[in-house]
């Protein structure tokens, strides 16, 4: 299991920026996949972004082109730049680590999640 613990979120305006960071504890993550999913009220959870181990990206076509996800193995770190936010990216976002068997992915760890409102 890995830890993970994020920071970052909050409110913004629309049309504003926030960046949310995801740090993992005791564990080398430079071998995992990691990814930010995310849950708006009365939906289901959604892919937001992946980055792989060798940092391939994947995002949500929903967020392509304003969101981007990095990672810093030296800090066992991953971000998620999000810019030009508006209200439908309004969620609790999660971080989570994990890795692909036969294909499916599999997480080994999430975030405590954080919350993120933009008002319009």
């Amino acid at each position: 299991q890995v830890e993970l613990v994020q920071s970052g979120g909050g409110l913004v305006q629309s049309g504003g920026s926030l960046r949310l960071s995801c740090a993992a504890s005791g564990t080398d993550i430079s071998t995992y996949t990691m990814g930010w999913e995310r849950q708006a009220p009365g939906k289901q959870r959604e892919l937001v972004a992946r980055i792989n181990d060798g940092g391939i990206t994947n995002y949500a076509d929903s967020v392509k082109g304003r969101f981007t996800i990095s990672r810093d193995n030296a800090e066992n770190t991953v971000y998620l730049q999000m810019n030009n936010l508006n209200s439908e990216d309004t969620a609790v976002y999660f971080c989570n680590a994990g890795t692909y068997i036969n294909s499916i992915f599999v997480a080994r760890g999430w975030g405590q999640g954080t919350q993120v409102t933009v008002s319009s």
